[in-house]
């Protein structure tokens, strides 16, 4: 099958492609960019740095600017799709939803609309055993954003280790393992399905000791050989 990845540059919409690239043809990347964190459904630290992660897989982008409303973030939603349908026939959609039926039905909803399938291979799957899987794959990522106690800003800028999968267990009961309920949210430095990886070179943080979320104000990809540190 022909597949747009609704991509929002974090650790699961990369584990949801990197699992479905080898049994579908991936056209393009779609990622929606809301103005501010009160987006509804969508991811909104540095998502228009997606173009360097699409550059990394040698995919085309479309990069939609949408309200941080449901019925206009649905609607960007659909335009975006549209084009997708149009510039490269695609027949369905991936995305990396893990738990959250509210956003599931709503990306499945626009779907239906336009005859597409929407596929969600981590859908209902342990949320630890995805982060150990994030780290199996070879997937790096950084928290770009929290949301909530007991989840700080000292967090941002950090990569997902064994270390830190192990923490976010202990705290399974507070929070959603995955961040699936807007806890935290990531952005993948590297994967498996990157030709090259993406270097940090400055970033600030906005926000208070529990919401907070970091802006990425320099990026590039660089040569998988040599590990720039992040900054």
């Amino acid at each position: 099958m022909r597949l747009c990845a609704l991509y929002s540059g974090g650790k699961d919409s990369t584990l949801a492609l990197v699992e479905v690239m080898g049994e579908h043809e991936v056209a393009c990347l779609v990622t929606m960019v809301p103005p501010s964190a009160d987006s509804w459904l969508f991811h909104y630290p540095n998502a228009r740095l997606a173009r360097l992660q699409a550059e990394a897989m040698g995919l085309p982008i479309i990069l939609e600017e949408c309200p941080s409303d449901e019925a206009g973030s649905l609607a960007a939603l659909e335009r975006a799709l549209r084009e997708a349908q149009s510039r490269f026939r695609v027949e369905g959609v991936v995305t990396g939803a893990v738990r959250s039926a509210y956003q599931l039905s709503r990306f499945k909803r626009v779907c239906d609309r336009l005859g597409l399938e929407c596929l969600s291979p981590l859908w209902g799957r342990d949320e630890v055993r995805l982060l150990e899987e994030v780290l199996e794959r070879g997937i790096e990522a950084i928290f770009t954003r929290v949301a909530g106690y007991p989840l700080s800003r000292s967090l941002l800028g950090r990569r997902i280790d064994r270390s830190v999968v192990e923490w976010l267990a202990g705290l399974r009961g507070l929070v959603n393992p995955s961040g699936e309920g807007g806890e935290y949210e990531t952005f993948a430095l590297d994967a498996p399905i990157f030709s090259r990886r993406i270097a940090v070179r400055s970033w600030r943080i906005e926000g208070g000791d529990y919401d907070a979320t970091l802006i990425i104000e320099d990026a590039e990809l660089v040569e998988k050989g040599g590990r720039a540190p992040t900054s």
